[in-house]
């Protein structure tokens, strides 16, 4: 790591509200990624008849437990629970359920209200909101973050080239960006996503179609004043080919600038999906969304734990976003 790039990260620690948001961000990341083992209607571990059985990696039928059926085992199911601790015991989650398991037992209509065994209640299906919240944000993180990776790789590859070559070839890039920036992508990503069914794949590659563009401006500006330095003429002298001198050369010096603008398309691609998935055209109907969670709140005003759980979640995760951007903004300021 070079001498620059560590007196950034020096500075970003230094900025303790960005750098303890950074941290907190990582940990419900990670909670979030072990969502199976904190909300899971199957146990983490069983031990049945001097072995051990891991049903949250893999499932087992009933008579692996002396049942009687060759389905899979349901562990709510009060029989397999005797079964079970009458030859051993069972580890089972915090929460026993996942994000699809409705709660059977409930004495009250749906959407019922926060319980002990529902700490933010149910949602109008009898499922749980913290289990739906938790495997939700799985997904939103996972999705925006390999949508925003991927926006950046083919938008810094564009800007680079447009910066490096100039021209023609920048002229006619920023004539096509022009057009391609002033399309309603929400409308269009609407309109296209219609005519498929409905899936997360079909649901990344139009919205990579119109999301790259974020960072083609600031590193088109970065090479635009990088190719006339000394070192890249040097380069040039010496007989380097232009790809060798565009991403050996000039890219990591002008790419860190770009670094601090991650966490803000993160954002922006959170809140996209989001309202996607709150107007119908978002994720599968079986998938766990906030925006479906938001949208059950608006259905359900009689319920506000609903509106208020899905808010909250989407507005923390968002404002530790915005405070990191903020703070890698001003630790890769090149002016410092």
């Amino acid at each position: 790591m070079s001498p620059l790039m560590r007196g950034r990260l020096k500075r970003f620690k230094q900025n303790k509200l960005g750098f303890g948001c950074f941290i907190l961000f990582i940990v419900i990341f990670v909670l979030s990624l072990a969502a199976e083992l904190i909300a899971n209607d199957k146990p983490l571990l069983v031990r049945y008849q001097q072995s051990f059985y891991f049903p949250f990696i893999q499932d087992y039928p009933e008579t692996t437990f002396g049942g009687e059926f060759e389905t899979t085992t349901d562990y709510q199911d009060p029989v397999v629970k005797q079964l079970i601790q009458a030859q051993g015991w069972m580890i089972s989650p915090p929460v026993a359920f996942a994000y699809q398991t409705p709660n059977l037992s409930l004495a009250v209509p749906v959407p019922s209200p926060p319980t002990a065994q529902n700490w933010l209640g149910t949602d109008d299906q009898g499922r749980d909101v913290f289990a739906r919240i938790l495997y939700g944000l799985r997904i939103s993180l996972l999705f925006g973050l390999a949508l925003t990776l991927c926006s950046a790789v083919f938008g810094i590859i564009v800007g680079a080239i447009q910066g490096y070559y100039g021209g023609w070839v920048d002229l006619i890039g920023q004539r096509i960006l022009e057009v391609w920036g002033g399309l309603p992508m929400l409308f269009i990503v609407m309109i296209l996503v219609s005519f498929f069914s409905p899936s997360v794949y079909w649901l990344f590659v139009i919205m990579l179609l119109f999301g790259w563009t974020e960072l083609v401006g600031l590193v088109r500006a970065e090479f635009l004043r990088a190719r006339h330095l000394d070192y890249v003429r040097a380069a040039q002298a010496v007989g380097l080919r232009d790809y060798q001198i565009i991403f050996k050369h000039i890219l990591p010096n002008a790419v860190s600038s770009s670094l601090s603008q991650i966490p803000f398309m993160l954002t922006a691609n959170i809140v996209a999906l989001t309202a996607l998935d709150f107007l119908g055209y978002g994720l599968p109907p079986d998938a766990a969304s906030l925006g479906e969670l938001l949208l059950q709140g608006k259905n359900n005003l009689d319920a506000p734990w609903l509106v208020l759980s899905g808010f909250f979640s989407l507005a923390l995760v968002l404002s530790l976003l915005i405070y990191i951007g903020e703070a890698a903004r001003d630790a890769f300021d090149p002016r410092q």
